[in-house]
């Protein structure tokens, strides 16, 4: 039996379909996985057809070739539409996918806490389950296995992503990483006091609202309803976040330790971030041009341990998304993306065909 897939709110050439993921104490959960194919001007105006159709010209017109693909995974209270970024894989021969998290974005319910779980290790299945599904859709529509899968992932999800790929070695063929959520900021002795303070209300009260301060300057950042350019879903990328609950916030911390305590990726990281971070209770314009979310010192300074072979690129004027900086600035950082996947990946661009 064939995968589901429907068309995608984004538009031409995006689709989705749900993954089952079972059930947690809320009651049932799906991840969702987005397709992105480019729409063939004058083809079929079946979307899997149409897929089919550019798969088999981007193989060369050999179905038998292996092809590349890309999964990227969101950030905390976010969810997919970087278009943009889809675009950028399939011009280069990539198959692209997204995935929408459980109780984030398309696949969020009424009934569940939005991005809450009490520990990392949870989208573990969602993940796999995730890689699985476009292994077999590729296969499908080409003949052959992928040849490898990238995983892309941003902030609070690249903290998933890295602990992931730590934890299942030869899984996939290199990582990226866009502005990571390695450590919470400040000293050892803040970290130390938070999980003190933390520990009791995880235990008997995980679900806890903490209150902590809400300032929404990063949604004004990237909102075109602000200063930014994207047009955003209220829902699934809320002004001032999601509720912060006790649980999640262990659950992050205890994925913090094991970034200090060293992982070890087997695939080649690249992490993006910005130049700069501009942390503040009050506005401040330069909050455009930075990161306003993250210290990229401390960001940069714990990728280093998350494997033997990591890149680091930092980019003066990029935002906490450096994709959804200003297109100059993005413009540069899709750049550098392009030149190391070409060096790990082997893929060229459709420009070189």
């Amino acid at each position: 039996m064939g995968i589901n897939w429907q068309p995608d709110h984004l538009g031409d050439g995006f689709a989705l379909t749900e993954l089952d993921l079972g059930a947690d104490e809320e009651g049932p959960c799906v991840a969702t996985l987005v397709s992105y194919t480019p729409p063939r001007v004058g083809g079929p105006t079946d979307l899997r057809s149409t897929a089919r159709g550019l798969l088999h010209r981007l193989s060369g017109g050999k179905p038998s070739e292996p092809l590349q693909a890309v999964l990227y995974v969101h950030g905390w209270s976010d969810y997919f539409f970087q278009q943009e970024l889809a675009r950028f894989f399939t011009d280069r021969g990539f198959a692209f996918y997204a995935l929408d998290l459980r109780k984030y974005g398309r696949s969020l319910r009424d009934w569940q806490t939005p991005g809450y779980v009490t520990d990392l290790s949870h989208y573990d299945d969602d993940i796999a389950t995730a890689l699985t599904t476009v292994a077999e859709d590729i296969e499908s529509r080409t003949g052959t296995a992928p040849a490898g899968i990238s995983l892309m992932a941003h902030s609070t999800g690249a903290l998933v992503a890295s602990l992931w790929a730590d934890r299942f070695p030869g899984r996939i063929s290199s990582l990226i990483l866009n502005s990571p959520w390695l450590d919470i900021q400040g000293s050892a002795i803040l970290r130390t006091t938070t999980q003190g303070l933390l520990e009791p209300i995880t235990r008997f009260r995980p679900k806890a609202r903490l209150k902590l301060p809400e300032f929404g300057f990063y949604w004004r950042s990237i909102s075109n309803l602000a200063d930014g350019e994207w047009e955003l879903n209220g829902l699934w990328r809320p002004q001032f976040g999601f509720p912060i609950r006790a649980g999640w916030l262990t659950a992050v911390l205890n994925g913090h330790a094991q970034v200090r305590r060293g992982l070890s990726i087997d695939v080649p990281v690249l992490v993006l971030a910005s130049a700069r971070s501009t942390i503040s209770p009050v506005w401040n314009d330069a909050m455009l041009s930075s990161d306003s979310v993250l210290d990229v010192t401390v960001m940069t300074q714990r990728a280093l341990q998350l494997g033997p072979h990591v890149t680091v690129c930092r980019f003066d004027g990029a935002l906490h998304d450096t994709l959804l900086s200003s297109e100059p600035v993005r413009r540069k950082v899709y750049e550098e993306l392009d030149r190391w996947v070409r060096c790990f990946s082997g893929s060229v661009s459709s420009a070189d065909r």
